[in-house]
């Protein structure tokens, strides 16, 4: 089995262990709190639990956003707040026997999870990855695809992390943002852990990227597409 990718340790890990790999509880029917989300991130297998929910496919729509994002085959994609790999597993065999995905997460726990399933999927399809809240260690201009899905709203300084993205784009490369609506919904965090997606159009603008599309079928989430602006 390939061992997980390990960068510089964080000192700072254990307090963000929320940082990255957010997502909503997904088999609730109502809306976390701050206090269940708190709970929720500090059991672990809880948490992995949430996120590899059935019910959560019913409003996140995993096929339906790959299928969108009309993944070349050969791709090299980096699944940014991978979590326990609910999108993860799911891109691999879009990428083809050439292409890679790359697992990131600041959670160590997720990590041990991902590569712990490692023996299901051809060898070199999938590297997890142990990066920084701040830096995602993407290789320069190796990444076809940046993927992030309920996670920008907790990242840090985020017009510089978009840069070190673009850093990492491949030529034709892109970024694909799914997070939710900032409203009351029926799934996800409170209204006050969200991002406008107007907000999130402003941030990539000002580190110098152009959206170039976006999906609107998501009931709770928007779906953006950016690309390096010429």
């Amino acid at each position: 089995m390939t061992k997980p990718i390990a960068h510089r340790a964080c000192p700072c890990v254990a307090s963000v262990a929320i940082a990255l790999t957010f997502a909503s509880m997904a088999g609730a029917q109502t809306a976390a709190t701050h206090e269940q989300m708190h709970r929720l991130h500090n059991d672990p297998k809880a948490y992995m639990a949430a996120l590899d929910d059935p019910a959560r496919d019913a409003w996140q729509k995993p096929d339906d956003v790959i299928a969108a994002l009309a993944i070349p085959d050969g791709a090299a994609i980096a699944d940014i707040g991978a979590g326990s790999g609910y999108f993860t597993f799911r891109f691999i065999p879009h990428v083809g026997a050439r292409g890679r995905v790359y697992a990131i997460d600041v959670e160590v726990a997720m990590i041990s999870a991902i590569s712990q399933k490692m023996m299901s999927v051809r060898p070199g399809a999938l590297a997890p990855l142990l990066a920084r809240p701040d830096d995602p260690y993407l290789p320069a201009g190796g990444i076809d695809l940046v993927f992030i899905c309920d996670t920008w709203h907790h990242i840090p300084d985020r017009v510089a992390y978009a840069q070190k993205l673009k850093q990492g784009l491949a030529a034709g490369g892109r970024v694909a943002i799914v997070d939710f609506h900032a409203r009351d919904l029926p799934v996800g965090p409170p209204a006050s852990m969200k991002m406008a997606r107007e907000d999130v159009v402003k941030e990539f603008e000002a580190a110098g990227f152009t959206l170039a599309k976006e999906h609107t079928f998501l009931p709770h989430q928007y779906f953006l597409e950016f690309v390096p602006r010429r």
